[in-house]
């Protein structure tokens, strides 16, 4: 045999899976926009070659994707859809679900953009800014007495309020979409806990001082207190073997490595 390095090995590949490689393919590369139609399922099985029931499964794929949207009995073809974080947050999760990733990576994501995210609205927010998120601190005091899904609500207008004032595209769309995977892992859990309205007044008190630091233009400050806020809510949750990656953050903040994990 010519050479030593052996070739990789090969997978069977259905004929669903090229017709998404295709479409995703010039979705990707700009050559089909936002708004566009793919051809007819009936045009599609002519030009690909293949039945009806190969362009559906493709088609279904596409959709699972938040790459297009077909609407029954529509005669021009499925639409071709604008970026989600919808789609991004749904893959998230899913890899989460089959053990590809843990909730305490997600949870460690989050730690990271969160932090990044409010030291570049420490020294880029604007006053109508500090307001927003000002206004949305004072929703959070308020739905306390309310329950847990009002301050959610609240919650989640304040992290969308300080991703905005990052002016980081990028990072408006992880912060949505690493947010949205992991209140979806364990929103079930929280709905249950016991200890609710004690867990949503130190999240209040870290939210505020997470603010006063923004104010204060101490990025520094701003990007540690917003790792320890997303620490001390979630890693009750987190399974046990999974917590040192997030005690490793805090430590590179300097935070002491005996801080509590329950």
């Amino acid at each position: 045999m010519a050479g030593s390095e052996p070739f990789e090995r090969v997978r069977p590949v259905r004929a669903y899976e090229r017709i998404v490689e295709q479409v995703e393919d010039r979705v990707l590369g700009g050559r089909l926009l936002p708004g566009e139609r793919l051809p007819s399922e009936r045009e599609m099985m002519q030009q690909f070659g293949v039945s009806r029931s190969t362009v559906r499964e493709a088609l279904r794929v596409l959709e699972s994707g938040g790459f297009v949207r077909s609407r029954p009995g529509d005669p021009n073809g499925p639409e071709v859809l604008p970026f989600s974080p919808a789609s991004l947050r749904k893959s998230m999760t899913r890899l989460v679900q089959v053990d590809e990733i843990g909730l305490g990576d997600l949870v460690h994501f989050r730690m990271l953009v969160e932090g990044a995210a409010n030291q570049l609205a420490a020294s880029l927010a604007t006053p109508a800014q500090l307001e927003a998120m000002d206004a949305a601190i004072a929703a959070m005091a308020e739905a306390v007495e309310l329950g847990y899904e009002q301050f959610s609500r609240a919650d989640v207008a304040f992290h969308d309020a300080v991703a905005r004032a990052s002016r980081s595209t990028l990072l408006q769309v992880c912060s949505e979409v690493v947010r949205g995977a992991v209140l979806g892992l364990i929103a079930a859990k929280i709905a249950e806990a016991g200890d609710r309205r004690e867990l949503m007044l130190r999240s209040l008190q870290h939210h505020r001082e997470v603010l006063a630091a923004v104010r204060a233009r101490d990025g520094a400050r701003a990007a540690r207190l917003a790792r320890e806020t997303v620490h001390d809510y979630y890693v009750g949750y987190v399974p046990v073997a999974e917590r040192p990656l997030l005690r490793a953050l805090l430590s590179a903040d300097g935070v002491p490595s005996g801080r509590s994990d329950q």
